[in-house]
């Protein structure tokens, strides 16, 4: 039964994240019956995790209050209503406001969902669970890459958005009709946030998860630019980027494999320990060389992503679940919203990308000792 809920709470994972690409893969169309800005489609994308820096908490608490079956139903329907406002808006203003209603629904689905996950797997294979069920970014990112511009360049732009919509209504139907609260969790109250909350270890681990995934938004940031400062060509430039979000994409569900046969915190280790070399590395080798090394960069880089989101689950109780997993993603909704930010500040005031890669080193570096931290003090509550 759990490979079954797993299955469902991945497919509407993967939703979510062809939810969220679907602005970037539709952005020559959107600018066209806009008549929009590259600023304007930025901020379109931005809308929809920017509420995750407030929502994130209440939306924990609520699902420890009306139960994660009810919350994840209304979340869905908030994505499938800002869906159908942006199919049927003919005004910006209703366009970015269906943007916002579905990042709310989009927020409590990630944060939820994860606990969902924790719940069923915790003590048995949560590794190998929470690679899988993280890989489901990847994939609805690059499903909405593949997908939606071919079917708008057939047919229309409204047509790209209700494909959008389908594919969440498919997920709402699979979702009410399967899932079941894991057993042990229904009915848990909700925690008392006194002393003895594991706040120390929760914060650590919610910052491990932000930083490690700043540093990954450095190479998808900003690694296109640089490599055309190297003199590629923009279209190899972005083959190389994807190869290496591609194999992001294999080694998350690979790291959580491993994390369940060698242990969680060897593999962090040698992850995070490796990608920091890797990513100064790659700003000096030659030309040549750089296709398999972004290639295998990414697949160290997502070796670490399952391990770290099996963080929480070794100092939350089940009753503490839903609050704690609120505030590990509000940690990384803030992080990931001034992270690039500031990256490409620095990188601008420097003249040169390559000063984003030194940074995502040193973000790595901090998730190491983040993690020596971590080990210290993690008393489960």
């Amino acid at each position: 039964m759990r490979w079954l809920i797993l299955f469902v709470l991945f497919f509407a994972r993967t939703n979510m994240a062809f939810q969220y690409q679907s602005v970037a893969a539709l952005s020559p169309f959107i600018i066209e019956g806009y008549a929009a800005t590259l600023a304007d489609i930025g901020l379109l994308i931005g809308l929809y995790l920017g509420p995750g820096v407030v929502f994130a908490i209440p939306g924990g608490t609520l699902a420890a209050r009306f139960g994660d079956r009810r919350v994840i139903g209304w979340s869905l329907a908030a994505m499938l209503t800002g869906g159908l406002m942006m199919a049927f808006g003919e005004s910006w203003g209703v366009l970015m406001a269906g943007r916002v209603v579905a990042g709310v629904g989009g927020v409590m689905v990630n944060v939820v969902m994860t606990k969902m996950v924790v719940d069923w797997f915790a003590g048995r294979e949560i590794g190998t669970a929470m690679g899988i069920f993280i890989s489901s970014w990847p994939i609805g990112i690059a499903g909405a890459l593949l997908v939606l511009p071919v079917i708008t360049a057939a047919s229309s732009l409204y047509v790209g958005w209700i494909s959008v919509v389908l594919s969440i209504t498919v997920s709402l139907a699979l979702f009410l009709a399967i899932y079941r609260p894991a057993p042990g969790t229904e009915g848990v109250a909700l925690p008392k946030l006194t002393r003895t909350f594991a706040y120390t270890p929760l914060l650590l681990a919610g910052g491990i998860w932000a930083l490690y995934n700043t540093a990954l938004a450095m190479v998808f940031g900003f690694g296109p630019l640089l490599l055309t400062e190297r003199g590629m060509e923009a279209t190899s430039a972005s083959s190389i980027i994807s190869l290496f979000t591609l194999m992001v994409g294999i080694g998350i569900p690979l790291g959580g494999v491993l994390s369940d046969r060698l242990g969680r915190d060897p593999v962090i280790l040698v992850s995070l320990a490796g990608s920091l070399v890797a990513l100064p590395a790659l700003l000096i080798l030659p030309q040549p060389l750089l296709s398999a090394s972004y290639g295998t960069a990414g697949l160290l880089m997502g070796l670490a992503a399952g391990p770290i989101m099996t963080m929480p689950s070794i100092v939350l109780r089940p009753e503490a679940r839903a609050f704690g997993m609120g505030v590990f993603f509000a940690i990384y909704y803030a992080v990931m919203m001034g992270g690039p930010t500031i990256g490409g500040g620095i990188a601008e005031m420097t003249g040169q990308a390559a000063t984003a890669f030194f940074l995502g080193s040193a973000m790595l570096t901090v998730c190491i000792l983040a993690l020596w931290a971590f080990r210290r003090g993690s008393p489960v509550t």
